[in-house]
């Protein structure tokens, strides 16, 4: 072989092994690095006591309906037990004052207190009372009102007035909104928040302050107490009227808004006058009265 073809030859080989270098090179650099990992931040774990089971009002709490878990020590709700031995100490008995699912923690306000009965008592709020009105089928929204929810409660009676010696007495009968937004203990002797099945009930038990129970206990026996039943979270604050049987004859809506006149009742000594009066803008010529006694 001649001279000048080794020379080509170890030349070749040497630009072919410096291009398979540079290659190597250029590809490790496309790589990402990899990324340093990160230790994840240490949390100290404690144990927490736990439903093993769904509990309900007067279930009588025993070790094994309960669990031991592991919980973070930050995470720890308030009034949580660290330990079954807390709760049941296999001396004084404790029971379930508020529904608890399976998983739940147990809580201290969830439980009565070492030693305690499962009473209705345990369940009012501080300065509240428990008072009971009687319902039917119909005056307590059908058997839908459950424990846990809230009502307004309507007062209907008749007020019996001397206007003169023709006409000596006057009855009125009208309603109110006696209370609103209380809360509703227990329906008949059941007090289990989690109930989901409607009954009809005879009594309901509300949770009141002292002066509404005063108010309630009088209402009840001067006329007919009947139950609204409030939408859940409902907040409203809309102002409060009495209905009176002349509201009965009230009628509003987009055809009476769009007439030329409007009726207007005024009651003297029981003959009620209802007068056509025209609406603002419009023409006074038509104006009529009639007059009804009652």
């Amino acid at each position: 072989m001649r001279p000048s073809s080794i020379v080509m030859l170890v030349v070749a080989l040497a630009l072919g092994v410096s291009a398979a270098l540079l290659s190597k090179i250029w590809l490790q650099a496309q790589v990402p690095r990899q990324q340093t990992a990160v230790a994840a931040p240490k949390v100290d774990m404690g144990t927490i006591v736990i439903a093993a089971k769904s509990l309900r009002f007067g279930n009588r709490l025993a070790p094994r309906s309960l669990r031991e878990v592991e919980w973070p020590d930050k995470a720890i709700p308030e009034g949580a037990f660290r330990k079954i031995a807390d709760v049941v100490n296999g001396k004084d008995r404790r029971v379930v004052l508020s529904a608890i699912e399976e998983n739940e923690p147990v809580l201290g306000w969830k439980i009565t207190g070492p030693g305690q009965r499962a009473s209705l008592s345990a369940l009012i709020g501080d300065g509240k009372k428990a008072v009971t009105i009687r319902v039917n089928d119909v005056l307590g929204v059908a058997g839908f009102v459950l424990p846990g929810e809230r009502v307004d409660i309507l007062l209907t009676r008749t007020e019996i007035q001397e206007v003169g010696d023709e006409a000596p007495i006057q009855k009125n009968t009208f309603t109110d909104v006696l209370l609103r937004n209380v809360r509703v203990l227990a329906v008949d002797q059941l007090a289990d928040d989690r109930t989901e099945e409607p009954a009809p009930a005879k009594a309901i038990t509300i949770e009141v302050g002292t002066r509404q129970a005063q108010k309630l206990v009088l209402a009840a026996s001067v006329g007919q107490l009947a139950l609204a039943l409030r939408s859940a979270g409902s907040t409203d604050t809309d102002a409060l009227t009495r209905i009176a049987l002349g509201d009965l004859n009230t009628v509003s809506g987009p055809k009476e808004a769009s007439g030329s006149s409007a009726m207007v009742s005024v009651t003297r000594a029981l003959v009620r006058s209802d007068y056509s009066v025209p609406r603002e803008g419009q023409d006074s010529g038509n104006q009529s009265a009639k007059g009804t006694g009652n």
